[in-house]
């Protein structure tokens, strides 16, 4: 009776045992997991950090060690970005032609996206993949014929010229198609019993689905257009259509030891990258939590 009695205890205490060990090896695996993602986030925290600290250290250079707090933090280098040269205007420009782009790019791949994902035409997979195909040929190809056509139509350094060439990108008509393919079509059925034609659906029932899908592309158009370098150099001549990044190229030659100058102008150009991210993150996550997908 006695070792009846003893055996269920001892499973019991071996199952707690276990049950003990099990939830130690999670918690190890959960601290060392915390520690390398804390760890990778420093690290790729650090260069903007020190950005951040060079432009704020009057006369710093990259040649000696990085200070991780400034000695004598001062804004001389912001002011004199803004006073010696036309920065603010090279900032305007920058936005203006990614405002105009991320703009039309959601237009043009929304309109498209929906042709291909909703609308049967003969052809309609043959043409999508020869639309695809043209992500495959890179900027620096396209360069030369791009510039004759331009300049034959007079729009060499013009805003139009620098926008013409971005107004579509293959590359959100793919994202926001596959978007629109994941919307049910019974919804799309369901709008037309009641009335609706094309644009109704695409209004009411396509683009409140696919938020999460438009705020990323808006996103990556921002970015692209932001960062652009070749396309605004060859296209833009007059240094009052520079962009952000050919005035921060032309700043590094002119500047060669005002390091402080430069990491000025470049933590202005992190931030209305920084600003887009956290404006679209938040409308990604109310997109999901409103979209009527399953």
């Amino acid at each position: 009776m006695a070792e009846t009695t003893l055996a269920p205890t001892t499973a019991r205490a071996g199952g707690i045992r276990r049950r003990t060990e099990a939830a130690r090896a999670a918690g190890a695996r959960s601290v060392l997991l915390h520690v390398v993602i804390v760890v990778g986030a420093l690290a790729m925290f650090f260069p903007f950090y020190w950005t951040v600290v060079t432009s704020l250290t009057p006369g710093s250079g990259l040649s000696s060690t990085p200070s991780l707090i400034p000695a004598d933090a001062s804004l001389e280098a912001y002011q004199r970005l803004f006073a010696d040269l036309p920065f603010a205007r090279v900032v305007g420009n920058s936005l203006l032609l990614a405002t105009v782009t991320t703009l039309a790019q959601l237009v043009t791949s929304a309109t498209a996206a929906y042709a291909f994902s909703r609308l049967p035409f003969r052809g309609r997979t043959v043409v999508f993949g020869i639309y695809l195909a043209t992500m495959m040929i890179p900027l620096q190809v396209l360069v030369v014929p791009l510039f004759a056509e331009l300049r034959a139509w007079g729009l060499v350094d013009t805003y139009l010229g620098a926008l013409l060439p971005t107004l579509a990108a293959a590359f959100g008509v793919f994202l926001l198609r596959q978007a629109m393919n994941q919307v049910p079509f019974e919804l799309d059925e369901a709008a037309a019993l009641d009335g609706a034609g094309h644009f109704r659906i695409f209004w009411t029932v396509i683009l409140p689905n696919i938020r999460p899908a438009l705020a990323t592309l808006a996103v990556f158009a921002f970015m692209g257009s932001w960062n652009s370098f070749l396309w605004p150099l060859v296209v833009l001549r007059s240094p009052e259509l520079q962009t952000l990044p050919v005035a921060l190229a032309g700043l590094q030659g002119q500047y060669t030891t005002q390091w402080d100058i430069v990491m000025a102008g470049s933590v202005v150009s992190i931030l209305p990258m920084l600003a887009v991210y956290l404006f679209a993150q938040k409308y990604v996550i109310q997109g999901v939590a409103n979209t009527g997908l399953k």
